[in-house]
């Protein structure tokens, strides 16, 4: 009876050697077991990661001109309100018009008398040629004559004064036929070296031609189209009956349909980023919707490129700073979506699509 009640009292003190030597044994285990989770973990992570890039720095830009024209003129009207959508062709301001249209009848009737007055110089050239053959006629007229008197002045047929007569009447005639050739030739030349010359194309007709194309250009410019589909802002700025100088900014036009995201990433991370790749935008202004876009470029320079005073770095106490390289992504817009507004603050991911080897991390 004795040894019975021992048995059980030896297995009760075992129970607790066993357990702890279970633990021993487990501890290690779980250690080394958690160590092999965070390794894969990271491995995994390392791997996948890299491939998205994201910038905060990003801002919608969109297509903008400063309205103006290169006339100078009263403003006549202001037929847009600030803030009003205008489509392609939509007059946006028209001046006062009669100062062009004066113009334009000027140049045009200076147009007409130059063509009357080139018809007018082929006709002369016309009447220089017959008064060269009429004089040449006068010219063999002299000659007959001083012939005779030269034969009649030996034998005492004729006096030594009837002789000079007739030979200085002759070089005089010659004389004149001569210069009525040289008028003509001036004539001539005038006509472009062709007397049956189309008075179109005669240089005087096209200059004054050329008086008319820019009098009716200018008449043009008195009403301003919008080039393209846009919103007009500070319009308040022109009131009819103003004077706008020529190239002087009248208001502003942004485009609705060229709009894009611009980004100003580190150089450091765009390794792997390239046109082509797909982006996810969302814009600080709209919560909750994203849109998708496209790499469309990458800059060939940093933003300090263009600045106005580049910075210097061939001092001794250079330091080195990662500079931002634009990105511009084009952005996929479809009918319902909220307005994307210039200026507005975006964030943006791209997917370069690279994925990391452990081949990487070996030099």
């Amino acid at each position: 009876m004795s040894q019975t009640a021992a048995a059980p009292r030896v297995l009760l003190d075992e129970a607790p050697r066993v357990r702890a030597r279970r633990r021993s044994l487990l501890r290690p285990l779980l250690m080394l077991g958690g160590i092999a989770v965070v390794i894969v973990a990271s491995g995994a992570y390392w791997l996948t990661g890299g491939r998205i890039v994201s910038i905060d720095d990003s801002y919608i830009r969109a297509a903008k001109l400063t309205v103006s024209t290169d006339v100078s003129g009263i403003v006549a009207e202001v037929p847009v309100k600030e803030g009003q959508h205008v489509k392609t062709g939509d007059v946006l301001v028209r001046l006062d018009p009669r100062q062009f249209q004066i113009a334009l009848a000027g140049a045009r009737a200076n147009l007409a008398q130059t063509a009357l007055t080139m018809e007018a110089m082929k006709r002369d050239y016309q009447r220089m040629l017959r008064d060269i053959d009429a004089k040449q006629t006068q010219v063999q007229s002299d000659q007959a004559s001083f012939d005779r008197y030269a034969k009649l002045v030996g034998n005492g047929g004729a006096t030594r004064m009837e002789y000079d007569d007739a030979r200085f009447r002759l070089a005089g005639d010659k004389q004149m036929v001569d210069s009525l050739t040289v008028q003509a030739q001036v004539q001539l030349a005038k006509l472009g070296g062709d007397a049956g010359i189309d008075v179109t194309k005669t240089p005087q007709y096209m200059q004054a031609q050329s008086m008319v194309d820019e009098a009716q250009r200018q008449l043009d410019h008195t009403v301003v189209h919008a080039p393209f589909d846009g919103i007009v802002t500070q319009v308040d700025s022109v009131q009819p009956g103003q004077y706008l100088a020529a190239a002087t900014a009248a208001f502003g036009l942004i485009s609705t349909e060229h709009v894009w995201v611009e980004g100003n990433p580190k150089e450091t991370e765009l390794t792997y980023v390239k046109p082509g790749d797909h982006v996810d935008v969302t814009v600080d202004t709209y919560p909750g919707r994203s849109w998708s876009g496209v790499v469309e470029s990458i800059s060939p320079a940093s933003g300090s490129e263009f600045s106005i005073l580049p910075a210097q770095n061939s001092s001794g106490n250079w330091v080195k700073v990662v500079q931002r390289i634009p990105v511009r992504v084009r952005v996929e817009r479809h009918d319902g979506d909220p307005d994307l507004r210039a200026g507005m603050s975006v964030e943006m991911d791209i997917d370069t699509g690279h994925v990391r080897h452990f081949s990487d991390l070996v030099p």
